[in-house]
C-alpha cells in the first residue's frame, strides 16, 4: 500500500515518462477556445451523448483531459471513465484511454482498492485500522520513560548491523509515526466517504462527489450559451479564481457545473469552488464557496489534499512519497531482528562512520566496481520489465 502510494503522488509525471506525447510544445500562439475543443472531442466521439468534463492543464504545456464518465465499454467496471486527452493549442487528439488501463491509473485503483472493487475497498480500510494500531503499539514500546529519553534517540552505529537496524527502526518509527496516523486517517475516511459526510454534517463534500444535483430552469431557446459564456459568468464571483474544470449540461435540463480554485484552498487538483450556471439563461443556478463552509465541511473537503500530501506543495509531496517507502523500511528492519532474536540470522559487525569515511580513489573504485557489477546484473531483468509494460500497455489501449 505504501509503494503503490508513493508512486501515485507523482502518477502524472509518470504518466508523462511512459507517454511523452502528453508533454507539449508550448507554441507562441494562445489556446484555443475550450467551445473548440469540445467541438473536436464530440467530433471524434459523436456517439457518446451526455456530460463531458474538460480538466485544464495544471502546466502551459500539459494537455487538456476530457473524461467521459460511463463509456459503455466499461459499464460494468468499478470504475473506468474515457479519458481524451487534447492538444490546447491544436485541438489534435492526442490518445484515447480508459481508467485502470493505463500504468498509473492500475496503481491508484491497487492503492485504493485492490483491484477488487468494493471488496478491495473494505480491505484497505481494514488496513489503515491495522496500521494505525501498529503505530500507536510501536510507540508504545519505544517509550523509554523520562529518565531514559535522551537514550531513546540514539543510533549506535558500531555495534553490528542488527543494532543499527532496531536503533534506526525506533528513530524512523518515532519520526514518521504521526504523518503515518495521519495517512491511515485520511484513507480510511477516503474509503468511507459517508461516515465522515454523515459525522460532520457536510454531504457531498467527499472527495469524488459532485456537489448537488442542479437542474435548469429557464425555457430551452435556440441560443444556449457557450463554454466561454459560462466561464466568464462563473469568474465574476471568483475574479482571481483558477479554472479546473468544466463540465457540459446533459440534456435540456442540465446545467454548466464550472469547478475553480481559489488561492487559499488546499486542494489543488480537486478544487471545491464550483458555480451551476443555467445552459438557457446564463443565469446562475448554485455556488459552492469553500471560505463560507462550516468547520466539518472544511474538514471534510481536506481529506484528500491532506492524503497526498498537495496540501503542502512540492515538500510535501516529497515528504509523503518518502512516508509511502516508511513501511517497507520499518517491516524490514524489525522483521530482521525478530529473526536475529529467535537465533534464524546471524549479527554482523558494522561501521556507519568507517564507512563514510572512505574517501579518494578506493571510494571511487568501489563505486564504479560495484556499480558496473549492479547495473550488469540488473540490465537484462529492468529491459525485460520494461518490454513487459510496454506490451501491456499496447494491448491495453489497443
Amino acid at each position: 500500500m505504501g509503494l503503490t502510494g508513493s508512486l501515485s503522488v507523482y502518477r502524472e509525471a509518470i504518466d508523462e515518462l511512459f507517454n511523452p506525447s502528453l508533454i507539449i510544445e508550448v507554441p507562441k500562439t494562445q489556446a484555443l477556445p475550450l467551445d473548440t475543443i469540445l467541438v473536436q472531442v464530440r467530433q471524434h466521439h459523436p456517439n457518446r451523448h451526455g456530460a463531458w468534463t474538460l480538466e485544464m492543464p495544471s502546466t502551459a504545456n500539459g494537455a487538456i483531459i476530457a473524461w467521459f464518465e460511463k463509456p459503455h465499454e466499461s459499464v460494468d467496471e468499478f470504475y473506468a471513465p474515457l479519458m481524451v486527452a487534447i492538444n490546447p493549442y491544436t485541438a489534435e487528439i492526442i490518445n484515447n484511454r480508459f481508467w485502470g488501463q493505463t500504468l498509473t491509473t492500475w496503481l491508484l485503483d491497487l492503492h485504493t482498492h485492490l483491484q477488487l472493487q468494493a471488496t478491495g475497498r473494505d480491505i484497505v480500510a481494514v488496513l489503515a485500522v491495522l496500521l494505525s494500531l501498529s503505530v500507536v503499539s510501536g510507540l508504545y514500546l519505544w517509550w523509554p520513560g523520562l529518565n531514559r529519553i535522551s537514550c531513546a534517540f540514539k543510533v549506535r552505529h558500531d555495534a553490528g548491523l542488527m543494532r543499527f537496524l532496531m536503533d534506526s527502526h525506533r528513530l524512523l518509527g518515532l519520526l514518521s509515526a504521526g504523518f503515518l496516523l495521519l495517512l491511515a486517517f485520511t484513507g480510511f475516511h477516503l474509503a468511507y466517504p459517508q461516515l465522515l459526510e454523515t459525522l460532520t454534517a457536510s454531504a457531498g463534500m467527499g472527495h469524488g462527489d459532485e456537489g448537488p444535483s442542479v437542474r435548469s430552469t429557464a425555457v430551452p431557446n435556440n441560443r444556449p450559451i457557450s463554454i466561454a459564456e459560462a466561464v466568464l459568468v462563473a469568474r465574476g464571483l471568483f475574479p482571481s479564481s483558477e479554472v479546473r474544470r468544466i463540465t457540459t449540461p446533459a440534456g435540456e435540463l442540465g446545467t454548466y457545473r464550472i469547478n475553480l480554485r481559489q488561492r487559499n484552498e488546499l486542494n489543488q487538483h480537486h478544487p471545491f469552488t464550483s458555480v451551476w450556471v443555467d445552459r438557457w439563461s446564463g443565469q446562475i443556478r448554485s455556488v459552492n464557496n469553500p471560505s463560507q463552509f462550516s468547520a466539518g465541511q472544511t474538514f471534510t473537503t481536506w481529506q484528500w489534499p491532506l492524503h497526498t500530501g498537495e496540501a503542502f506543495g512540492d515538500v510535501g509531496r516529497f515528504i509523503w512519497f518518502l512516508m509511502g517507502l516508511m513501511p517497507l523500511i520499518l517491516w524490514v528492519s524489525g522483521v530482521s531482528h525478530w529473526l536475529y532474536r529467535k537465533g534464524y540470522i546471524r549479527d554482523k559487525p558494522f561501521d556507519l562512520m568507517l564507512m563514510l569515511r572512505i574517501k579518494g580513489r578506493r571510494w571511487q573504485t568501489l563505486a564504479l566496481y560495484y556499480g558496473n557489477k549492479t547495473w550488469q546484473y540488473c540490465y537484462p531483468f529492468l529491459l525485460a520489465l520494461f518490454r513487459m509494460i510496454r506490451a501491456w500497455l499496447t494491448s491495453k489501449i489497443n
